[in-house]
């Protein structure tokens, strides 16, 4: 894996944080793309850097701003020369109540849960094509089952996951295209609904959450073992979704 590239985005914290670890210490290069947590993304690279030279490169854009998007591919081919992996991870989420749903709503969570990940996967797929690469979407167990006063997310999510069995289809045979669907992994921050967390944890036939490490597991496996699996949505989310 030591000439393998990988893009992602929204890598600098949580789960895509863990992810870009996972990745690095497989040997892969990696193009973090960041929206606003500069500081996060800055000392993950000069970390991952510190243990091998030029491995990681900071990409800052809005990924609402489509017209940026192919410059995402542009400077990840620019700095390593291929692409190998793209992960879609960005996400906005937060609840939309009925009746107090806006347009803007719509606009922001459509643009980051699935917009941004249809242009920017149209932008590398020539890229990716080259190296029979692959793209993995970070969708939601939510794509399936809505969750109550989250309906233009849940929207967002399950827009996500037609486009990876679309692509799936579109790409191949060159490009590979899965999704993961995580259920309880990382509590919202700033949430502290310590209630309803245990009304969650009480469906979950695992009967604990999942952790940060067990996406980047399955993300990882995804890419690397895995040339024979295309159009498939992974559900890690320690049984939650057989009681949804």
């Amino acid at each position: 894996m030591n000439n393998k590239v990988l893009l992602i985005t929204g890598g600098a914290r949580r789960i895509g944080a863990a992810m870009i670890r996972h990745f690095h210490k497989a040997g892969f290069s990696i193009a973090l793309h960041y929206r606003s947590s500069m500081e996060a993304a800055t000392a993950l690279a000069e970390e991952l850097n510190h243990e091998r030279a030029h491995s990681v490169i900071c990409l800052q854009a809005d990924l609402a701003d489509t017209a940026r998007l192919p410059e995402l591919v542009r400077q990840t081919l620019e700095h390593f020369g291929r692409l190998d992996v793209l992960i879609n991870n960005a996400s906005s989420f937060y609840p939309t109540e009925v009746g107090a749903i806006s347009e803007q709503h719509w606009d922001d969570l459509f643009a980051s849960n699935a917009k941004a990940a249809l242009f920017l996967s149209q932008a590398a797929s020539p890229a990716l094509a080259e190296h029979n690469g692959c793209i993995i979407n970070i969708i939601d167990i939510h794509a399936d089952k809505p969750m109550p006063g989250h309906t233009v997310y849940c929207m967002a999510k399950a827009a996500l996951r037609m486009m990876t069995y679309s692509l799936a289809k579109e790409l191949a045979p060159n490009i590979r295209v899965n999704g993961i669907s995580p259920g309880a992994i990382l509590w919202p921050e700033h949430e502290e609904n310590s209630s309803q967390q245990q009304a969650i944890l009480a469906r979950i036939p695992l009967a604990k959450t999942g952790e940060a490490q067990d996406i980047a597991n399955a993300a990882l496996f995804l890419a690397k073992d895995a040339p024979y699996i295309t159009g498939q949505i992974i559900a890690v989310d320690g049984g939650r979704s057989l009681h949804m």
